[in-house]
């Protein structure tokens, strides 16, 4: 089976690269460093500090795994156009129901970058599905777990 793209934009790849670096060259010597000091407190079958660094060691060595995998598998997101949303677009969008003009600005990018707290919506999620490859003024319909819902496309930079 092929493996599922990572879509990243280029700050995304770097911060993924920086993640990985810290996670190979600080955390993981840091991590062998705590087993060891652990190990030297004798029996190892009721002692909580070599218990909690075997977990951490478990943990930073399955993220090194991920990040590695989606690494193997990166698409770079190389903003192409204006004319329709696509991955890399920033688009603004006003909801269609409400009584107010008020716009909200997404911009959408693969699901290992989305960050709602920064506007930064996956391409998966079911706005950004709605919004691809449409065009300023089109209306689409999102379909959301409360029902269905209409949003105007405004502007995409």
């Amino acid at each position: 089976m092929k493996d599922k793209k990572t879509y990243l934009t280029q700050e995304g790849l770097a911060e993924l690269k920086k993640e990985l670096d810290e996670l190979i060259n600080v955390k993981r010597p840091e991590n062998i460093i705590a087993i060891k000091e652990a190990r030297a407190l004798g029996d190892l079958s009721e002692n909580a500090d070599y218990d909690a660094a075997k977990n951490d060691q478990a943990e930073i060595e399955g993220r090194i795994k991920k990040i590695e995998k989606m690494l193997e598998n990166v698409q770079i997101i190389e903003k192409k156009s204006t004319d329709k949303v696509e991955l890399g677009s920033t688009v603004a969008i006003r909801y269609v129901d409400e009584d107010d003009d008020e716009t909200d600005e997404y911009k959408i990018v693969g699901s290992q970058e989305a960050d709602p707290f920064e506007s930064k919506i996956s391409n998966e999620s079911p706005i950004a599905k709605a919004l691809l490859n449409k065009k300023v003024g089109d209306i689409v319909d999102v379909e959301s777990p409360n029902g269905v819902y209409k949003i105007e496309i405004t502007e995409i930079k």
